[in-house]
């Protein structure tokens, strides 16, 4: 597993929200500031945030972005695939391949995925706060 600077960002973008929670609507560029991050990869992250439906867009002089939901109500594994698609620690695993049926490793790829999961599952956006 490899997360990249998209889903990395997807989440501290998530963070920053959860964090000025309730003061309105974020600005990209303030968060950019804040993250110390390029507005251009922050604007990569949002658009996959927003087309996954857990932020809420405003444009004009004081638009930005705000949550969808409440901060304990996203998982980091979901916030993650937004950016990334997978999490998956080897491909075959999301695509197979022609070994699948006798690979001896496989099953230890598959396990470990399990794990990844349940525990970014197990982590909400609210405990990121603490």
């Amino acid at each position: 597993m490899f997360i990249t600077t998209k889903g990395r960002n997807a989440l501290k973008i998530m963070v920053d929200l959860a964090k000025h929670e309730g003061e309105g609507y974020i600005s990209l560029s303030d968060i950019a500031e804040r993250q110390k991050e390029s507005l251009k990869y922050l604007e990569a992250s949002a658009a996959s945030l927003s087309a996954a439906g857990f932020v809420v867009s405003a444009r004009g002089k004081s638009g930005g972005y705000k949550l969808a939901r409440k901060a304990e109500e996203y998982t980091v594994a979901e916030i993650l695939l937004s950016g990334e698609g997978s999490l998956a620690p080897v491909s075959c695993i999301e695509t197979g391949c022609e070994n699948s049926g006798t690979c001896m490793t496989l099953p230890l790829f598959k396990e470990l995925d399990e794990v990844i999961m349940k525990f970014l599952t197990s982590k909400t956006l609210k405990d990121l706060l603490k």
